[in-house]
């Protein structure tokens, strides 16, 4: 009878404790270029200290994984970081007493998709959550218009030569008036002159 209630007692002690792991998106979309925050949460142990705690996180592809984050007794580990996250992940230290996993990675790119599983541990069990991010290409963004710059007219030159030109054919019209006007006066007086000589003779 005393061992059923030790029994009872000590299954009841697991059960309580059992770790689980959860998302809480299953799936992200995003853009490339563009920043997300990926969450987990996992259940805390109020006797468990937070340097017992082992976070490993990685991006499953059909190429090989890639390590995006990695936490060994409550210390981050970015040498082991994947040179494809490198300088791009940072995560909140203040929610993970917790039991919340924030990562935000900066600057995405299409080859950040795929599944993202993240293994957290503890000293007495471990558990896993998972989640799929899919990062599509930016859109083309429209290129930025050249401001229109009307081109000086070619008329403008022919302009002033046009002005130039009438005011020469001006100058010579008026002296040729002059001219003519000069020579029919001489003619005039020529004629006028020829009279009074034939009339006298």
């Amino acid at each position: 009878m005393i061992c059923s209630i030790l029994l009872l007692i000590i299954l009841t002690s697991c059960v309580s404790g059992t770790l689980v792991v959860n998302v809480t998106q299953t799936s992200y979309q995003a853009e490339e270029n563009q920043h997300i925050t990926l969450e987990w949460t996992f259940t805390t142990n109020p006797h468990t200290s937070s340097n017992s705690l082992n976070i490993f996180c990685e991006l499953l592809t059909d190429l090989r994984p890639s390590v995006l984050f990695r936490l060994h007794e409550g210390v981050e580990v970015p040498e082991s970081q994947d040179e494809q996250f490198a300088g791009r992940v940072q995560w909140d230290k203040d929610v993970l007493r917790e039991g919340r996993l924030r990562l935000h990675v900066s600057r995405l790119r299409t080859e950040d998709s795929g599944l993202y599983l993240c293994d957290v541990l503890t000293s007495y069990e471990s558990n896993s959550g998972k989640c799929w991010l899919n990062v599509s290409a930016a859109a083309d963004e429209p290129k930025p218009q050249r401001p229109t710059v009307r081109p000086e007219p070619e008329s403008r030159g022919n302009i002033w030569i046009l002005y130039a030109g009438l005011a020469a054919a001006t100058v010579v019209l008026i002296i040729c008036i002059i001219c003519f006007k000069s020579i029919n006066k001489k003619r005039n007086i020529f004629s006028v002159s020829n009279a009074s000589l034939s009339s006298i003779l």
